[in-house]
């Protein structure tokens, strides 16, 4: 029974035409700007070992991966993440390079996402990892060269600054089990106040617990920082704070306070973020475009330990909200069609090998007839035919 064979599998889609030219082309400009930076591309495969994504570390759930077993019965999986496999990466054949490293990629992520979600199971992504840095000048470098990148495709767009670590800080002063920290961590991602009362009016008041209920409600321009201050009074969760408010002034100065907003509450799922997060969102679009952060301890999950920060960006998504919005990626018809007369076949397909090198966009006729290529030539917009024979006939149609 052929049930499934005119039907793609849940979560993906066919692109023509338009689609595609559009996909290529944010593609191009992603990559200009990050080769322009130094960066360089890697491609990593689209088949890995479950190992390398690690639910104990990558905070990737099995159950969105998709899952398969090699001819010895070893557990892979179709690739759900850029980040970590550029980390074995690096780990491995990368390891003499001097540092830092810059890598771009462009490639898709396979994750099985719940039904009637709306979302794809396969995204086409690209981004960069800047490999052996820290500090604050790493941390502009990345998030000007997101902001430059998104930038370059759909100007209006809303940055989001968090920090990982934060929430990590406020929520270890907390008695409570890992599991029902994941399920403050998620109410607060997700901005559930109802969940999240509920959770922590099961508690005992205290600072931590004031803290976890104001944390998602903590965003907007500079005036979150002295909002945040009183609980993060001790020194580590403190010196986070600290720092992200120097970032964010460092960006402000550069003409961003416009675009960028302070978001104490964005606590990503991936486990491996371990310091600054960060997010852009388009309108018309629900979920984030692009995601990204600090991940000073992925590397040593591969025994390479050392910093990085990166970030990824949605190519599908842009290049939908850049056709939806009206920019134009016209499938535009041939210049010329080639058309050879019978024992002229030959002469046709050489004479259309030198149109091309001259700019043109030739097709060859596959008709037996003059009149059967004019025809198709009319119901394609092409305005031109040559008819290859004893003598070149130019027939313009307009």
């Amino acid at each position: 029974m052929k049930k499934y064979n005119k039907v793609t599998p849940e979560g993906t889609k066919d692109l023509l035409f338009e689609e595609c030219l559009v996909r290529r082309d944010v593609e191009k400009t992603l990559r200009d700007v990050f080769s322009s930076r130094g960066f360089n591309e890697v491609v990593t495969p689209g088949l890995e070992f479950y190992d390398v994504f690690d639910p104990n570390f990558s905070g990737i759930g099995q159950e969105v991966m998709y899952k398969m077993s090699d001819r010895r019965g070893r557990l892979t999986v179709m690739r759900p993440d850029s980040t970590m496999p550029i980390a074995r990466l690096a780990a491995t054949r990368l390891q003499a390079l001097p540092k830092p490293i810059r890598l771009f990629y462009t490639q898709p992520i396979y994750r099985n996402n719940p039904a009637l979600t709306g979302r794809s199971d396969e995204t086409a992504q690209t981004g960069i990892e800047l490999l052996g840095a820290d500090g604050m000048r790493a941390d502009l470098e990345v998030i000007m060269t997101a902001i430059e990148a998104l930038g370059k495709c759909v100007p209006d767009f809303r940055f989001e600054l968090g920090h990982a670590g934060l929430f990590r800080a406020l929520a270890e002063q907390l008695p409570i089990s890992d599991d029902l920290r994941e399920d403050i961590r998620s109410a607060i991602e997700s901005k559930n106040y109802a969940s999240l009362n509920r959770i922590l009016d099961g508690l005992e008041q205290s600072r931590p617990v004031t803290a976890m209920r104001t944390l998602p409600r903590l965003f907007g321009g500079e005036e979150v920082f002295a909002h945040a201050e009183p609980f993060c009074s001790d020194e580590k969760s403190g010196g986070m704070l600290k720092y992200l408010h120097e970032l964010y002034r460092s960006l402000s100065r550069r003409g961003l306070g416009d675009k960028m907003i302070v978001d104490l509450g964005l606590v990503q799922r991936n486990d491996y973020y371990t310091n600054i997060v960060f997010s852009a969102y388009v309108e018309d679009c629900g979920d984030a475009v692009l995601l990204g952060g600090r991940y000073d301890n992925l590397l040593g999950y591969f025994d390479f330990p050392m910093p990085a920060i990166g970030f990824a960006i949605n190519v599908d998504a842009i290049s939908k909200i850049m056709l939806e919005h009206g920019t134009l990626y016209s499938v535009m018809p041939a210049d010329v069609l080639v058309h050879g007369e019978t024992n002229f076949e030959m002469e046709a397909l050489n004479y259309a090998s030198t149109l091309i090198e001259k700019g043109l966009k030739c097709e060859n006729s596959i008709f037996e007839t003059k009149e059967k290529a004019l025809e198709y030539a009319k119901t394609r917009g092409i305005r031109r035919v040559d008819c290859i024979g004893d003598r070149i006939e130019t027939i313009n149609l307009i």
